[in-house]
């Protein structure tokens, strides 16, 4: 009987344990959620001139990006069918309405007639072929993002650049946006990896790269999660609000493309 007491005894301590641990460990959870989706979770890029741009909304700078992240987006009263495809000229009107809600900043008339017409700036736009009243072709989510010639570029000292071969390209994100009901959902990975691949295909491309304020910790995770390398912090790129915020510089190597220095 003291065996089998003893036994009973001992369960019940470890089924405690287990118990205790389970409970910590959503609470742990819970928590770096909440820390990776700070400022509401969302997220952008802006591709543009910070040092010439006043910014009146700093907390939000940079709306947009979100986390990718597998959870059901509840704001959603049906299952989302999301297709990429690129953007158009019937795209014009709801890609400028995107941008003025999720970027504290106005993007001239002249950069959205680019983007739509293909001028200088390639880009994808995200639609959700589930989505009612007759809007399922509408966008939710879209990249824009431009060619550049390497020896033009600023981060030529880091792609082992070879003067002899002038043709070697870049290709720079400029924006990156989902819009709110449609976050969570992995829609700006897919998008980023859209642009990958279309680098990749072109040969003499050696990277994508893009900007990020330093205090934006989601989308720093995001692309280090996506494999994109953290080269270097740039002391006060951004100027916003009166302020400077330094700016991490990411780089992700295509067709051989690699960095002469060891990442941060």
């Amino acid at each position: 009987m003291c065996f089998f007491a003893n036994l009973l005894t001992l369960a019940s301590f470890l089924f405690s344990v287990v118990h205790i641990w389970r409970a910590e460990r959503r609470e742990e959870i819970t928590s770096s959620l909440q820390r990776l989706n700070g400022h509401s979770g969302s997220w952008c890029i802006d591709g543009g001139k910070p040092s010439q741009t006043s910014f009146t909304d700093t907390p939000n700078f940079c709306r947009g990006l979100m986390l990718d992240c597998a959870m059901q987006n509840l704001k959603l009263s049906h299952n989302p069918l999301i297709h990429y495809r690129p953007i158009r000229t019937s795209d014009l009107e709801v890609l400028q309405k995107i941008h003025g809600d999720l970027f504290p900043i106005r993007y001239e008339s002249e950069f959205f007639q680019n983007v739509v017409n293909g001028r200088g700036i390639v880009s994808w736009g995200a639609v959700d072929r589930n989505r009612p009243n007759g809007q399922n072709d509408e966008l939710i989510g879209f990249v824009t993002a431009r060619t550049v010639l390497a020896k033009d570029s600023d981060i030529e000292d880091f792609l082992r650049y070879d003067s002899s071969r002038s043709e070697q390209t870049l290709i720079y994100i400029l924006t990156l946006g989902v819009a709110d009901s449609y976050r969570n959902l992995g829609i700006a990975s897919s998008l980023i990896h859209e642009v990958i691949k279309y680098a990749s295909n072109i040969p003499t491309c050696r990277a994508v790269y893009l900007h990020v304020i330093s205090y934006n910790n989601p989308a720093i995770y995001l692309y280090k999660k996506m494999y994109f390398q953290c080269v270097k912090r740039l002391p006060a790129f951004y100027f916003i609000n009166g302020q400077h915020y330094d700016a991490y510089l990411f780089i992700y190597y295509v067709n051989g493309g690699r960095s002469p220095c060891s990442p941060l």
